[in-house]
């Protein structure tokens, strides 16, 4: 598997080329302002010792006087080692020089030039100069035109250089190695809390999902990925305590009927019985058989539903009908029970009818089977504004339908609220049985509402709220339930037509 470069050595790398880059601009900046201060340095003293000699041969108002100008140049040159001069008739005829250093004709040329600069050139020997030439003036009448050229040996200025330019090459090296290094502390320092929330995460299994990053501990700027971390970490404990429940109740729940069914058999078996006997054995059996059935569809169902591939087929639905039909065919239960049902209300959805059949047969069942003997049971459909979602995913604002179904009886604790639309969760032991996920069968059709058979009113599976749940999520809408002064209150949002 591919991995990506190290932080430690991104930043490492980063700190050392950023303070590389800087030191070597630094040292450029500096070496320029250096050879710029030799050059005008060296442009101080050509300037001056040109002036002095402009002076001397303006002095001179004879031949006489003019021949003895090698002699007064060598006394003002005593001490000044490097220096070259020399005096020159524009027709190229020296008058006087002060060494061997060969001035180039473009030097010669720019005598006059106020515009021109001093020129750089090596000598024969490979030394390097730096000159400048002008035009002096003399007191003989009929003397030709003198050019004056005055230059300086760089060799010492060529030699600091170059030594500056070695050492700041290795000082470059040296703080570039030594930046890194410390750039590898500072970061190897900087991502030891990184490095400890991942070893606080390995030490993160299945069995001990209740450990969380300590966040006070960890900078600000990786404290929001730690709060994420944990709530991220939450979510799984959740996931698992709700799977760990399933599982368990899972296996009680197969477990009764498995038993009722080897224990009945194995009885049979035990001797020999009339037909009769052996019909009402294979009776009870098959009934065990229909309850797993029965389960088997549910559980499949809510599968369905986990992996969005429950698909409602929309059609245009009267919720004040549909209920009026399901009332109508539990009024007999109702009655055997003096419950009062009652229905007050109307709307209109776009849904599935025999999905929604089934969650307000659930609901309905649910609620006679935990309703006291001269309760009352009330179905309320109405109007009310929220987001819900569309059938490409997204979401929008629009006016959303609620059908609810309140029962009277006992009050349901506020913990225990959260968890009724688990499946096979029991409030307590007076719940024993929440209504199944099996569905009802429709007051007007007699068929299914969606595909297996409400069976008996106490034979519930603990799937049935479950499915009321999922079938709402299908539909774009929610399942929420409330108990409070011996009313339990289970509400459904959808979206309107």
């Amino acid at each position: 598997m591919n991995r990506g470069q190290s932080i430690t050595v991104r930043l490492t790398l980063l700190f050392a080329s950023v303070s590389t880059t800087v030191l070597l601009l630094l040292g450029l900046l500096i070496g320029a302002l250096v050879e710029e201060h030799f050059e005008e340095l060296d442009l101080d003293l050509l300037a001056g010792k040109l002036h002095a000699i402009q002076h001397v041969l303006a002095k001179a108002g004879s031949a006489r006087e003019l021949a003895a100008l090698p002699e007064q140049l060598d006394d003002s040159l005593i001490g000044h080692h490097g220096l070259a001069v020399t005096v020159r008739t524009a027709d190229g005829q020296p008058l006087f020089s002060s060494s061997e250093v060969v001035f180039p004709e473009a030097l010669l040329a720019d005598a006059g030039n106020p515009a021109a600069t001093p020129r750089l050139w090596a000598n024969s020997d490979g030394r390097q100069f730096r000159g400048i030439a002008a035009f002096p003036t003399t007191k003989i009448s009929g003397q030709p035109a003198l050019v004056v050229a005055v230059a300086t040996d760089i060799a010492h200025h060529e030699h600091f250089m170059h030594t500056f330019r070695v050492a700041l090459w290795s000082v470059v090296a040296l703080a570039a190695l030594l930046s890194g290094f410390l750039g590898w502390l500072a970061a190897r320092r900087g991502l030891a809390p990184l490095r400890e929330m991942q070893q606080r995460a390995a030490d993160i299994t299945a069995s001990r999902l209740d450990q969380r990053l300590a966040v006070a501990e960890i900078p600000a700027e990786l404290a929001e990925v730690a709060a994420t971390l944990n709530g991220m970490l939450a979510r799984l404990q959740e996931s698992f305590r709700r799977l760990s429940d399933f599982s368990s109740d899972l296996a009680h729940e197969l477990r009764t009927p498995l038993s009722n069914l080897l224990t009945q058999t194995q009885v049979t078996l035990g001797k020999a019985r009339s037909v009769e006997e052996y019909r009402e054995v294979l009776a009870s059996n098959a009934e065990e058989c229909q309850r797993l059935s029965r389960m088997v569809a549910d559980m499949l169902f809510l599968a369905r539903t986990d992996n969005e591939q429950l698909v409602p087929q929309r059609e245009t639905i009267d919720l004040h009908q549909e209920a009026s039909k399901l009332l109508e065919f539990y009024a007999a239960l109702a009655e055997e029970k003096h419950i009062r049902l009652t229905l007050a209300g109307a709307a209109r959805v776009r849904g599935d009818r025999l999905m929604l059949q089934r969650a307000l047969g659930n609901l309905l069942a649910n609620a006679l089977q935990h309703t006291p003997d001269g309760g009352e049971i009330a179905v309320g459909i109405g109007a009310a504004g929220g987001v819900c979602e569309r059938d490409d995913g997204n979401e929008e604002s629009k006016t959303g339908v609620t059908l609810a179904v309140e029962n009277t009886g006992e009050t349901i604790p506020a913990e225990q609220l959260p968890r009724l639309f688990d499946r096979f969760y029991r409030a307590d032991a007076a719940r024993k049985r929440v209504a199944d996920g099996g569905g009802s069968r429709t007051a007007a059709t007699g068929e299914n509402a969606a595909g297996s058979d409400q069976g008996s009113l106490g034979a519930g599976l603990g799937l049935g709220l479950a499915i009321v749940r999922s079938i709402a999520l299908a539909h774009g809408g929610d399942a929420s339930v409330s108990s409070a002064n011996g009313v339990t209150r289970f509400l459904l949002r959808l979206p309107s037509a």
